[in-house]
């Protein structure tokens, strides 16, 4: 029997996770700047970073099926986080700072699907939709917060006071992870099998990496990210050069506004996969994309960065939620949900890093304007393939019907 003990664990785990993970954002790069490295040495410690998150990602999530004691994993990698910011608070330099980044990407890849694992187990299939909304609404409060305390700290204290900051703000996310019930003694899969053996889970492997439904929504994730993640830098770049002081206020509006839309949007994103069914959802957040790299392709004022980002909230809501909510429809069943967040964050980890890469080569070589026009592009393409080829994942049998509304015959 799931308690409401746990519940409210998770909420306040999700919060203070959120809180930990942003001390890793921008912060990093303004802290190494602080000490005097260069844009060129800073690149390459982020990319160490982006490089171990990618390369984890899949053994991460294999090594999270694996292991019988979700909460266990979870707190090996809030451990590791906390090492993390340890290590970046008490030297700036370069061993120190390449092992934080080590440590951080692969201790994020196994806390991710970790989570998501202990929600499937709490809710089960039925009920995931409304417990992955609540989990991104408590995440985006955590990281709203957050942002804002460890800009106060930066300001009024030291950059190295965030990542110490940090490493405090872990201690009640092990504290929330403790309070959650065993959910190894719990079954997060719906329909009552008996335990495969080692030949069946290799089959489910093989079956999952042959799903149709999973291919098509890595494509969708990859052309989501190639769109997604430059847009924001690019855009603050172009038009927040020579605001002086005030810069930093806006990109942390840029960054605060979205988690606002998330968290108030997330749980209704959760209900209407449920009542509805993923693909619509999907659609709705997708197009926001094209729409959101337009408008910032004919912006020029600095003011308007921010109205514009509470589109990036919108389709952040429908990531955040339908990530692995579609992992539970496609492989919740096979005993291999967590490898599929694990390959649907490598999809993403590819997305983004050609994402950057691209925009900024095209930003050179041409305009600001042209790669807006193809990140547009890129938007427009993911829609057109959740349109045309994505099916519907969400199982029919497992949907209760609203009140006083028949069923269809």
């Amino acid at each position: 029997m799931v308690t409401t003990r746990s519940l409210r664990a998770l909420d306040w785990m999700n919060f203070f996770v959120a809180n930990v993970q942003t001390g890793f954002g921008p912060f990093i790069a303004s802290y190494l700047a602080s000490h005097k490295w260069t844009q060129g040495e800073i690149g390459m410690a982020l990319s160490v970073g982006t490089i171990s998150a990618m390369v984890s990602q899949v053994p991460a999530g294999a090594a999270v099926d694996a292991m019988k004691n979700k909460k266990g994993a979870a707190a090996w990698a809030i451990i590791a986080i906390i090492l993390s910011a340890v290590l970046l608070a008490s030297s700036p330099t370069v061993l120190p700072v390449i092992a934080a980044e080590v440590f951080h990407g692969f201790a994020s890849c196994m806390l991710v699907p970790a989570m998501a694992a202990i929600s499937f187990a709490l809710v089960g299939r039925q009920n995931l939709g409304d417990r992955l909304g609540r989990n991104a609404r408590w995440a985006s409060i955590g990281s709203a917060i957050a942002a804002g305390l460890m800009g106060l700290f930066g300001e009024y204290f030291s950059s190295r006071a965030v990542f110490w900051l940090t490493a405090a703000l872990a201690m009640p996310a092990l504290i929330a992870l403790s309070m959650v019930q065993n959910t190894g003694t719990v079954d997060a899969t719906p329909q009552a099998k008996p335990t495969p053996d080692a030949d069946e889970k290799r089959e489910s492997l093989r079956e999952l990496l042959r799903d149709k439904r999973m291919l098509i929504f890595a494509a969708c994730i990859v052309l989501f990210h190639l769109s997604n993640a430059a847009m924001l830098n690019l855009a603050a770049g172009e038009v927040t050069a020579g605001m002086g002081d005030n810069v930093q206020l806006v990109i942390a509006a840029c960054i605060i506004v979205p988690q606002a839309i998330v968290a108030m949007m997330s749980p209704w994103v959760g209900r209407s996969a449920q009542r509805w069914g993923r693909r619509p959802i999907l659609l709705f957040g997708f197009a926001a994309l094209p729409v959101r790299a337009l408008l910032f392709a004919g912006i020029s004022s600095p003011y308007l960065l921010v109205p514009v980002q509470m589109l990036d909230g919108l389709s952040a809501a429908v990531f955040g939620v339908m990530l692995p909510l579609i992992a539970a429809d496609v492989a919740g069943g096979k005993g291999r949900y967590n490898l599929c967040i694990g390959l649907f964050g490598l999809a993403a980890g590819i997305g983004a890093t050609l994402s950057t890469a691209a925009a900024g080569f095209i930003a050179d070589r041409f305009s600001n304007t042209v790669s807006f026009f193809g990140l547009a592009a890129a938007g427009a393409l993911a829609v057109l393939l959740v349109w045309a080829a994505m099916p519907e994942t969400r199982e029919s049998e497992t949907v209760p019907q609203p009140e006083g509304v028949p069923e269809a015959p």
